[in-house]
């Protein structure tokens, strides 16, 4: 006997403890404190008939005003952030904008956000110095550190070369 507590001991214990759960649970409706109240007398009292609401009164109509003549608003286009110079070691011509997305690390949200600081070119980001990384990564929000992390700068070196062997040796396939 002494075997069996000991093999079925703690299932025994639970199941104990689930019953008495139940039978509380159970048990828990008519708490021996409290008088035995009929099942009609729990029911809710009629409610209170509330005052009728006053009939609603028709508004006066209000003659239309005559429309004013339509005015064209011109609203000034948004100034971009000044774009940070390519260092001059590196120059490329400023018509045509790098697929920043090329650099690892640089998604499409990321891409816009670049754009919209005035980062088009591999070139700016190849020579880029300390100074300006800190400028750039104060305004990349969530993206933070990304400059510093991926390695823009290096990457971007290559790319502005035209260097796409070493890029894909050092960073991966493009």
């Amino acid at each position: 006997m002494q075997e069996f507590f000991m093999d079925y001991g703690l299932w025994l214990l639970i199941g104990l403890l689930v019953i008495i759960g139940i039978v509380f649970l159970l048990s828990g409706r008519n708490r021996p404190g409290e008088p035995s109240i009929p099942v009609e007398a729990r029911k809710p009292a009629a409610p209170v008939a509330a005052p009728p609401a006053p009939a609603p009164i028709a508004p006066e109509p209000i003659a239309p005003e005559p429309a004013p003549a339509p005015t064209t608003l011109v609203e000034p286009a948004p100034q971009p952030v000044a774009p940070i110079p390519a260092s001059p070691a590196v120059t490329t011509p400023a018509s045509d904008s790098d697929d920043l997305l090329k650099l690892k690390g640089v998604g499409p949200k990321l891409n816009s956000l670049l754009i919209e600081l005035g980062v088009t070119r591999y070139a700016q980001i190849a020579g880029w110095n300390d100074a300006d990384i800190a400028a750039i990564d104060a305004k990349l929000g969530n993206f933070k550190g990304r400059p510093v992390r991926d390695q823009w700068i290096d990457q971007a070196k290559y790319l502005a070369a035209g260097d796409l062997a070493g890029f894909e040796a050092k960073y991966g396939k493009l």
